[in-house]
Parts: C-alpha cells; structure tokens; sequence
C-alpha cells in the first residue's frame, strides 16, 4: 500500500513539474534569444558604413580622379541624383531598426544640402532690363518652324541657337525675322536679337570647324559682348570611360577667349554639355556666374527634353546681375529651351 502511494505520489509530482518547468524553460529561451540580439546601435551596421561612404563620395567628389575614364566628370555631372540614395538607406535603417544607420545618414544629408540645398528655393527677383534665351534646336529637329515659334513667342530680346543645319538655317531665318530684326549665323550657331549687332566674329575652339560665335549688342547702358557656344558632345563607352577630351580642349580654348574679353559686360550663351559642377569647365566657370545658379528655381535641368536630368544648356554672365533664370517648354529638340533675365 506505501508502494503504491509513493508512485501516485512520484506520478503527481511529475504531473505537477511539467508544465511549470516547460514554462520556465520558453522563458529563460526567449530572455536568451533577447539578450543574443544586437541593440539598436549595434544593428545595420553595413547599412552605416554605405552612408558614411556616399556622403564621403559627395563630399569629396572633386578628389575623384579624371585619369581613368574622365570618372570625376562623370560623377560631377550627375552629382545630384546622389542624393536619391539616402531615402533609399534610410528606409534600410528604420527597416532594421538601426540607430546607428540613422545617425550615419546624417553626413550624406548635410553634404547634399551644403551643395545643393540653395537650388531648392527661388532667388529670382523683379526688375530685369533684359531678357537673353538659349536653345539647341537639335539637327534632326522635325519641326523647326514650331520651335521658331516658340522662341519667337517667348518674349527674350536675345536667342541663341545651337545644332543649325544648312537645311533648317532658312527655317529659323523666316521664323524669327519678325521679332528680331538682327541675326548672325556662324557655322553651327547663331543668335538673333531685338537690339543691334555688331563686331561679330566666329571663336576658335579647336574644332577645325566653327561652333562658337563673338558680337556685340548694343544696349541702353552701353556694349554687351555676348558668346554663342556648342562645345563637342561627350559620350560614356565601356571601353573608354567619359570621352569628354575633346570637350575638355573646347572649354579651355572659349574660356581664353572669354578671358580676353575687353568689353566688361559679358554673356555666354550655349550648350555646353557640362554642368557646372564639372571641373572641365573651370576655366569658364571661374570667371562667370551661372545665372541659374544665383537666380534661378530649382536645378533647372535641360537634358534630355523628355525627362531632364542634367544641365548642360547654360546661361553664363560676367559684368551684369541675374534676375532670374528658368527652363521654357519643351520643342521638337531633345533639349529644352533655358532662359535669364538680367539687369546692370
């Protein structure tokens, strides 16, 4: 009978410790597996590591050297769309909980912001004496009498064209004689004004053929020397890198040009396949102001027509004030239209 008891009394015992300790076990588990995972700060930490890295990139975009490829004019001239980037790692770091990630994150933001954070608000202001306009009208525009149109309708007293063929020259000649009584055409490039020309002459840009144009239009505040450029296209091989070489030579050849300049009011108006933020055209850069740079709305990209993504229309302007500065409908060109008003 005490035999039987113990086991009944074995058997509850059994009983009663299962479930307890099957409890406790799933608890000191899951304290185990909490206590094994990473904190917050100790977690994405590759995700840290590429923010750091990418605001490296952007902070120093100009140590990227062009030996291989032209990589840091490559770079340059999509410098920012970099920024697209950090949405994308810090959606990473909140996936992952990472405080870390996010601390990171904010490098890559203060140095997008130092460069570009100016091109997010408008710094255009009223009181322009004159309004200049610059468009590539595209070789194989199929519709240069629509474009002629359209420039003639946009109100600029000063317009010039880049890409002109000899086919569609007598187009735009027909198309803007109405509303600006004075042209010149010179080689590929052209410019026609409300206001007098003068002193017109093409610029060597080391082409063999000519893409550049010097004049002078006379204003009521005097002389204002004004430059009609196309500089070479450039182009991104897999065996060659960023072929810009020759439009490298090109900008250093109109920048000397430029540099010469004796009358003291100056614009630049053309394509000049460059942004501004690439060091190629420094010698350009250095010694005028981009108009939309200092007076314009947003970044103001140009190319292609279809879904901008870089600005390489330029309006350019040594001795006079930008006012404002903006990018025109779309025409039958791949490349939009930019304009700039401007005032002594």
């Amino acid at each position: 009978m005490a035999q039987v008891e113990t086991a009944e009394s074995g058997q509850g015992g059994a009983s009663h410790r299962g479930p307890g300790s099957g409890t406790w076990r799933a608890g000191v588990s899951r304290a185990i597996r909490i206590g094994s995972q990473p904190g917050p700060w100790k977690r994405g930490l590759v995700l840290a590591a590429l923010a750091l890295l990418l605001g490296l990139f952007m902070l120093l975009h100009a140590k990227i050297p062009n030996r291989i490829g032209n990589l840091g004019s490559l770079v340059e001239t999509f410098l920012p769309w970099f920024g697209l980037f950090i949405p994308v790692l810090l959606a990473g770091a909140i996936w992952r909980r990472s405080a870390s990630a996010v601390a990171a994150l904010l490098l890559p933001v203060m140095v997008w912001l130092n460069l570009f954070g100016g091109q997010l608000s408008d710094k255009s202001s009223p009181g322009s004496d004159l309004t200049v306009a610059s468009h590539n009208v595209n070789a194989e525009n199929p519709d240069p009498a629509g474009t002629a149109r359209d420039l003639a309708a946009s109100g600029a007293d000063v317009v010039a064209l880049q890409e002109l063929t000899p086919e569609g020259r007598g187009t735009y000649e027909k198309g803007l004689a109405k509303t600006y009584p004075y042209h010149t055409v010179q080689g590929t490039v052209g410019l026609w004004s409300k206001l007098p020309l003068s002193d017109t002459r093409p610029v060597d840009i080391k082409l063999g053929w000519t893409r550049a144009l010097r004049t002078t239009v006379a204003t009521d505040q005097g002389p204002m020397a004004v430059y009609v450029a196309h500089l070479p296209s450039v182009r991104v091989k897999f065996n060659a890198g960023f072929t810009a070489g020759q439009r490298d030579a090109s900008a250093h050849a109109l920048g000397n040009a430029i540099a010469r300049e004796p009358v003291e009011r100056v614009v630049l108006l053309g394509d000049l396949n460059g942004t501004m933020n690439d060091r190629a055209l420094a010698d350009i850069t250095s010694q005028m102001r981009s108009t939309q740079g200092a007076a314009g709305d947003g970044f103001g990209f140009s190319w292609p027509a279809s879904f901008p993504m870089a600005r390489i229309d330029q309006i350019l302007v040594k001795g006079v004030e930008p006012k404002s500065s903006s990018v025109l409908p779309a025409t039958g060109s791949d490349h939009r239209p930019v304009a700039a008003g401007i005032s002594w």
